[in-house]
C-alpha cells in the first residue's frame, strides 16, 4: 500500500509538469529552462550527497558508460524534447503522448530483450492507455495544423523516457534511487552544458536577470527540484519495488490526474466522458498490478 501512495505523490507531481513547463517555455527558450531546471536539481542533489555523503557508494566502472548514457538520455534528450515539445503542443497532447510510456516499455522488452509478457499484463497497458486517451480527448488532445513538431517530440521524450526507465532499473538495484538519479543528473548535465553552448538559438538566458523573473524562478525551481528531484526519485524507488513494466503503467494515472487538478482549480464539473475514462484507466493499472 505505501509503494502505491508513493507513485501517486509521484504522478501528481508530474501531473502538473505539463502546465508548468509550458508556462516558463513560453517566458524563457526551452534550451534554457532545461539548462537551469537541470542547476537545480544539481544542486539539490550536491546538498544531500554533502549531508549524506557516508551513505555513497563507489562507482563501478563497468557501470559507468551506462550512467553517463542514462545522463545523455536523460537531459539533452528527454528533458529538451519534452520542454521544446510542450511548447509547440498542448499539455493534454503532452500528456497523451506520455501515456504511451509504458507501451514502449513493453515493446522494448520483448523486441530488444525477448522478453515474454504475461497477457494479462499486456492486457493492463492496452486497457489504461484506452482510458488514458478518452480522457485527454474529452480534455481537448488531437492533431491540429501547427501542433505535428511538438507532438512528434513529446512522443519521442515519451520513447526516450521509456528507455531511461528499462535501463535504469539495473542503475537503482545497485546504487539505490536517489545516488542513482543523481548520477544521471550529474553526468546529464555535464553533458548538456556543450548542447547549451553550441546550440544555434538565442537562449534568451538575460530574461532571468529581469525583476519580474520571480515567477519563472519559482517555476524553474519547482521543475528541477519538485519535479526532477523528488518525483524522479520516487519513480526509480518504485523501479527498486516493482518491475518497470508495473512502474511505467501508473503514467497512465497522469492524465487523469491532470485533468482532475484541472478541475478542481477551476471549479467544474467532471463530465461523463472523463469519469468514464477515468475509471477505465484505472482498471487497466490494477490489471497490470496484479499480473
Amino acid at each position: 500500500m505505501t509503494l502505491y501512495l508513493v507513485m501517486l505523490l509521484q504522478q501528481l507531481i508530474a501531473s502538473s509538469t505539463h502546465l508548468i513547463a509550458k508556462d516558463a517555455a513560453s517566458q524563457l527558450h526551452p534550451i534554457s529552462v532545461v539548462l537551469v531546471r537541470g542547476m537545480w536539481t544539481c544542486l539539490a542533489f550536491g546538498i544531500w550527497f554533502a549531508v549524506r555523503r557516508g551513505t555513497w557508494k563507489p562507482v563501478d566502472r563497468r557501470d559507468l558508460l551506462l550512467i553517463i548514457t542514462l545522463g545523455v538520455v536523460n537531459l539533452p534528450v528527454n528533458q529538451l524534447l519534452f520542454i521544446w515539445g510542450v511548447s509547440y503542443t498542448t499539455p493534454p497532447n503532452a500528456s497523451l503522448a506520455y501515456a504511451l510510456t509504458p507501451a514502449f516499455v513493453v515493446a522494448l522488452m520483448i523486441i530488444v530483450h525477448r522478453s515474454s509478457m504475461s497477457w494479462k499484463k499486456m492486457l493492463g497497458v492496452v486497457v489504461a492507455l484506452v482510458g488514458a486517451s478518452i480522457v485527454l480527448v474529452d480534455r481537448g488532445a488531437g492533431i491540429c495544423d501547427g501542433q505535428t513538431l511538438g507532438n512528434v517530440m513529446v512522443l519521442l521524450a515519451s520513447f526516450s523516457w521509456a528507455a531511461f526507465t528499462l535501463y535504469g532499473q539495473r542503475i537503482v538495484e545497485r546504487y539505490g534511487p536517489v545516488q542513482a538519479i543523481a548520477m544521471t543528473f550529474f553526468s546529464g548535465l555535464l553533458a548538456f552544458v556543450p548542447v547549451w553552448i553550441l546550440m544555434p538559438v538565442d537562449a534568451q538566458i538575460g530574461v532571468l536577470a529581469e525583476p519580474s523573473s520571480v515567477s519563472l524562478w519559482w517555476q524553474l525551481f519547482y521543475l528541477g527540484v519538485i519535479t526532477s528531484g523528488i518525483g524522479y526519485g520516487l519513480w526509480y524507488y518504485a523501479l527498486s519495488r516493482l518491475d518497470s513494466g508495473k512502474v511505467a503503467v501508473f503514467n497512465n494515472l497522469q492524465p487523469v490526474l491532470t485533468s482532475l487538478l484541472t478541475l478542481i482549480v477551476l471549479g467544474t464539473a467532471p463530465t461523463t466522458l472523463f469519469l468514464v475514462g477515468g475509471s477505465i484507466a484505472l482498471v487497466g493499472v490494477i490489471i497490470t498490478q496484479r499480473s
